[in-house]
């Protein structure tokens, strides 16, 4: 199966995106583990990107045509073990073992135990090369894929990004498309009070990249900006997100980094999400 021949609706997004929210819950709820603010925060990228943008086929993962993706924001594994396991890579009950001894669910993607993982991520400032070298290797080889990667807003502190971006930009990968999840919070503060990125448009826009700002919870507005003509340049989306989109308590506040919500949270936080189907 293969996205471009089933692609949701903006609308359908939106309720795939709810339903990957509750299987996020249900996968950090067994271990008491995970990054739960930035899985909510970049949920409705992963669904725009899987169900409505990318080319691939799961029973076939490395089908030399796919589109490529990478998670430079590692951590957030929950949230794309929850996609792939939505379109078909493995069965939803190995959502249970995440984080478990030996599991193949690590807290960090990788590559050689799960199909449908381009690249081990974890070490931040790594997603962005690599991609790059992705990019630059389809455009070598005359191949048609697309290289999707995305960041989180406080990596983009890392220099290595910066050396990426930069070559990139020289180079006119227009095969190329980067996110950044900027919720403008990582571990401990707001990035703008730990080492400040603005103006971060005009950073990507001065190392050759096409940039677009958008609502990163909006999936039609996502769906336009990664459809949009490619005019010779790599493209840069900074996705305006809130860190634990969907779920009140948890919205823009700093100490859900990493933390877990409690059985009662949980229990909370479902009643919200369901609640939000009602109002679709």
């Amino acid at each position: 199966m293969s996205p471009p021949q089933e692609r949701s609706s903006a609308a359908g997004l939106a309720e795939t995106a709810r339903q990957i929210r509750l299987s996020i819950l249900d996968t950090i709820a067994a271990p008491r583990m995970g990054h739960i603010g930035g899985d909510l925060s970049v949920t409705d990228v992963l669904v725009t990107l899987f169900f409505g943008v990318m080319r691939y086929r799961p029973g076939e993962p490395d089908w030399a045509d796919r589109d490529r993706f990478v998670l430079s924001k590692g951590h957030c594994s929950a949230a794309l073990y929850s996609v792939l396991a939505q379109a078909g890579y493995f069965e939803r009950s190995q959502l249970q073992s995440f984080m478990a001894p030996l599991s193949a669910l690590n807290g960090h993607p990788n590559r050689r135990k799960i199909k449908g993982v381009e690249a081990n991520t974890g070490p931040l400032g790594h997603g962005l090369p690599f991609a790059v070298g992705c990019a630059a290797g389809g455009r070598i080889a005359g191949a048609g894929y697309r290289t999707f990667v995305v960041l989180g807003d406080g990596e983009l502190q890392e220099g290595s990004n910066w050396e990426a971006a930069m070559y990139a930009g020289h180079r006119g990968l227009d095969n190329l498309c980067a996110v950044v999840d900027r919720n403008r919070l990582q571990q401990g503060a707001r990035t703008e009070d730990t080492n400040s990125l603005e103006p971060l448009a005009d950073k990507w826009r001065a190392f050759g990249w096409d940039t677009v700002e958008l609502d990163g919870h909006d999936h039609a507005a996502l769906l336009r900006a990664f459809e949009a003509p490619r005019d010779g340049r790599p493209r840069v989306l900074i996705a305006n997100t809130i860190k634990g989109k969907g779920v009140s308590f948890i919205e823009d506040r700093v100490e859900w980094h990493h933390k877990v919500p409690s059985p009662e949270q949980m229990l909370r936080a479902r009643e919200e999400l369901n609640r939000m189907e009602l109002a679709q």
